[in-house]
Formats: C-alpha cells, structure tokens, sequence
C-alpha cells in the first residue's frame, strides 16, 4: 500500500505487561483508523509470552469471517504508552495501528501532514446532583463554573 492517498506508517513498540522491561519494536506499522484494533504478528506477541484473551470474529469487505485471537499489550508509540488489547496477526494479515490503540494513546490523525498528533483534553465525567454529565472539557468557561461538594459526598459542577 505504499503511496495510498491518506496513509502513512509509525513505529511502536510492544511490551507484555506480565514480564516488564522485555519489548519489540515493529517498524513501518500502518495506521488505520477504520480498524477497531491493532493487528499484530503472532510470532511478535508469542515471544513476549504475551496470552490468549479473547477470541474475535471480523468481517472483511468482501463479506468473509475471519477468527483471531487477541493479548492484552503495553503499546508505545512517539513516546507515549497505554494498555491494549491487539490481535494475533497470521501470516497474510496486515500489521496495523488501530483506533483504539490510538484514542488510548490520546492521539489524533493529522490528514494533511500525515502525522499522529495530540488529540487534546479528554473528555471528563462530572458528577452531578444524582446523575453524571459528561461534559468536554475544552468547551468548559472555567471563569462561567465553580465547584461545589453536595451533601451526598459528590461534587457539582455550578453555573455562575
């Protein structure tokens, strides 16, 4: 797929969080933000002792089934590291950086540079009187809010 509009590739590297300090750095890794997970050869998870967890079933565009198996990893890219769950690739599968490894990353595609950037604040949940609101923080006025702790232990968020 070398020089498909809108595509580009990253390093990262893998770490089975069962045996810390032992890692594989995979190169020119596919970013692909229409794949749920990322996709890893199993010869890469297997000699990190990385396990079976789940078993997945995944539709192609063609309409056909695929089954793997996923592992739970510690995946670092462009210096930052989260936990995931990755796919025990076979030969013949595509070695890919998914969105969920992605938004665990906190990063976002940029399309014009083809690069990983920040994807800014994380939305945060804030409880309210009885319920949580799940507000982005972005969009929040800090001067238009103040905190306030409620009676039943909870905090809310007060309009000025």
């Amino acid at each position: 797929m070398p020089g498909d509009m809108g595509s580009f590739r990253v390093d990262l590297v893998l770490e089975n969080p069962a045996r810390p300090g032992e890692t594989r750095t995979l190169h020119s890794v596919l970013v692909d933000t229409g794949a749920e997970l990322s996709w890893v050869p199993a010869q890469v998870l297997e000699s990190l002792g990385v396990e079976h967890n789940n078993r997945w079933l995944f539709r192609q565009a063609d309409g056909t089934i695929l089954e793997r198996w996923t592992g739970s990893v510690l995946v670092s890219v462009a210096g930052k590291r989260a936990a995931d769950e990755v796919v025990f690739g076979r030969p013949g599968d595509l070695v890919l950086l998914g969105s969920r490894t992605l938004e665990g990353l906190n990063f976002r595609v940029e399309p014009v540079t083809k690069q990983l950037v920040d994807a800014g604040p994380a939305p945060a949940a804030v409880a309210g009187i009885g319920t949580a609101h799940s507000l982005a923080v972005s969009t929040i006025n800090p001067k238009s809010f103040s905190i306030s702790p409620n009676a039943n232990g909870t905090t809310a968020l007060i309009a000025r």
